[in-house]
């Protein structure tokens, strides 16, 4: 399994993939007109894992990879690979 942070239109998603090519989405982060947003996924309901307004992507970045949201998603611990890989041909043209 691969754990790291993928470039997206408006903001980076954390993602891990499994060994089979299967992808999961445990954490997100959108640049927007108001600032910077920043959510770690969960399978319940937990407000405090998502934040508004941080000074900057790298802090948020910090903020989701604090909550270790992909433990609820595939139950292991797994490291967050360095770098962010650029976005995906798809979204490219959305």
């Amino acid at each position: 399994m691969e754990l790291y942070w993928r470039k997206r239109k408006r903001g980076l998603d954390l993602i891990v993939e499994t060994d089979g090519g299967e992808e999961v989405k445990v954490g997100g982060i959108r640049e927007t007109k108001r600032g910077i947003q920043a959510m770690a996924f969960t399978t319940g309901y937990d407000p405090g894992r998502a934040a508004q307004d941080i000074p900057s992507i790298e802090e948020a970045m910090k903020f989701v990879e604090t909550f270790e949201p992909w433990r609820d998603f595939v139950g292991e611990p797994l490291t967050v690979s360095q770098g962010v890989r650029p976005m995906k041909e798809t979204e490219e043209g959305e």
